[in-house]
């Protein structure tokens, strides 16, 4: 990154009816490694998140409007952006979230995908024909299942892949032909700002896409507002019921929290998968609610895979994000890395054995495994969000089977297996939005579906899925 970059406070302002929108009551964002400022963002007022959803609601209808076509080549011009401006987006990210710089360019490159998926889903939206003259009452009519947008979608962000799961929200948004109000995560506004200047940059028309930043209490007004029609939303279980509960009628889209479980059996080859189980239990310093962390092994393996995913586990680097080489950088503040911290010692204090890592570092954690752990530390039965993996040994299947499903967490799960009918048995019994065969529970392409049950969510992201939730599904009957 230049220098300036780093070494000048940026300012972040709003985006209502398409004019970028300065006040002094702002909030900042921290470097979690530095310790230093890198945006100051607007706090958006009462005021301001009502402007920016009546903006919202006057354009709604001439996104709607435009031709699909027109959806989708506005939608390849942020691509084409995204393609060109990923280096600098990747490094802001890693200042403003401690995220490895390698993960977060990553992470950017790969959003070009979400939006150029989203161009071609534009295009393709449709409807269905009801044939009625199965019944008496239906003769000599014909019936039409038509797609039309919902209007105004609400969405809310988080910080752990700030980039990709806003391109996940306004593309499909976008694509579907509804106007949006977007609340990005406050840890970091500025990478998010600039997506949006992207939109801004490819013609998106005044009014399509407003941004207010702030706190939960913006995204309660969001969600309470009967100007917002669709609330989709990534974070946490806890803030997803909250959204559930008050969001009236209106349609929600949840993706929320999971306990990543990841299931090895005796047929399992431990050197191969021990690397992989490794760096996901830590990649994104574990802030993936799909990151490994419950890893049931058939006992027969216990004591070779735990010494597989330590060794693999003390070979990554922990450093500056910033550095080419760093693995794992920081949790998105010291707060949370306390957190972490004091979970790990209470489940030792409760008879675990620390095999690796478990030291922090102000935001920074070691990467750490855990054995001899027990279903009801905090470590096993909740969503650690951080750089920690519990071995749990198992002499059954049918036992981590019905662990998983016990949970309240249903996101997905791994299984590494030669057996074909040990995989089919777990696709059928586990209860999960997906089952990965032969690998872990932390994969995901931008294509497909992807959510999950129970307190892990309602509804899929993806953007063909994503449209299908940001439309009305309208029946058109032709008395002939």
């Amino acid at each position: 990154m230049d220098a300036p970059l780093q070494n000048q406070t940026v300012t972040v302002p709003l985006l209502i009816d398409g004019e970028w929108t300065a006040s002094a009551n702002t909030f900042d964002s921290v470097d979690p490694y530095r310790g230093d400022i890198v945006s100051r963002a607007v706090n958006a007022s009462d005021n301001e998140v009502d402007a920016a959803i009546d903006a919202a609601r006057r354009a709604a209808g001439e996104v709607a409007a435009m031709p699909a076509y027109e959806r989708a080549a506005l939608l390849r011009r942020v691509g084409d952006l995204i393609a060109e401006r990923f280096d600098e987006v990747g490094t802001i990210m890693a200042r403003e979230t401690g995220k490895a710089v390698k993960d977060a360019r990553a992470e950017v490159k790969r959003s070009q995908d979400t939006i150029q998926l989203s161009a071609e889903e534009a295009i393709r939206i449709e409807g269905q024909h009801v044939p009625l003259d199965g019944s008496a009452m239906g003769h000599g009519k014909v019936a039409l299942l038509m797609r039309f947008p919902v209007g105004v979608v609400g969405a809310i962000t988080p910080f752990n892949a700030p980039f990709n799961l806003t391109c996940h929200k306004l593309a499909p948004a976008i694509a579907a032909g509804n106007a949006v109000v977007l609340k990005p995560p406050q840890q970091c506004p500025l990478v998010v700002h600039k997506l949006i200047e992207m939109f801004v940059d490819a013609g998106t028309p005044k009014g399509f896409i407003n941004v207010v930043h702030g706190g939960a209490d913006v995204g309660r007004k969001l969600v309470q507002d009967p100007g917002i029609d669709f609330v989709t939303f990534t974070g946490s279980s806890r803030a997803g019921a909250e959204i559930k509960a008050s969001s009236g009628l209106k349609r929600v889209a949840l993706e929320l929290g999971g306990n990543g479980p990841t299931i090895v059996c005796e047929d399992a080859d431990v050197e191969r998968i021990a690397p992989v189980i490794a760096v996901n239990a830590t990649r994104l310093a574990g802030q993936s609610c799909i990151s490994v962390q419950n890893i049931y092994v058939d006992a027969k393996l216990r004591g070779p895979l735990v010494e597989a995913i330590s060794t693999a586990m003390q070979e990554l680097v922990v450093g500056d994000p910033l550095e080419e080489t760093t693995d794992v950088g920081t949790l998105i503040d010291e707060t949370a890395a306390i957190r972490v911290e004091h979970w790990v010692k209470e489940a030792v204090d409760a008879g675990a054995e620390l095999v690796t890592g478990g030291k922090r570092t102000s935001a920074q954690f070691t990467p750490t495994l855990l054995t001899q752990v027990q279903p009801t530390m905090k470590v096993v039965c909740d969503e650690v969000f951080g750089p920690v993996a519990n071995v749990i040994p198992y002499t059954d299947l049918a036992d981590p089977i019905a662990r998983i499903n016990a949970s309240p967490y249903g996101l997905q799960c791994g299984i590494f297996t030669d057996s074909t009918t040990t995989a089919m048995r777990a696709a059928r019994e586990i209860r999960a939005g997906g089952v990965i065969i032969n690998g872990t529970s932390t994969w995901r392409t931008d294509q497909l579906a992807y959510g999950g049950v129970k307190e892990s969510g309602i509804g899929r992201e993806g953007p063909r899925y994503a449209i299908k939730d940001m439309t009305d599904e309208r029946l058109i009957l032709f008395n002939l």
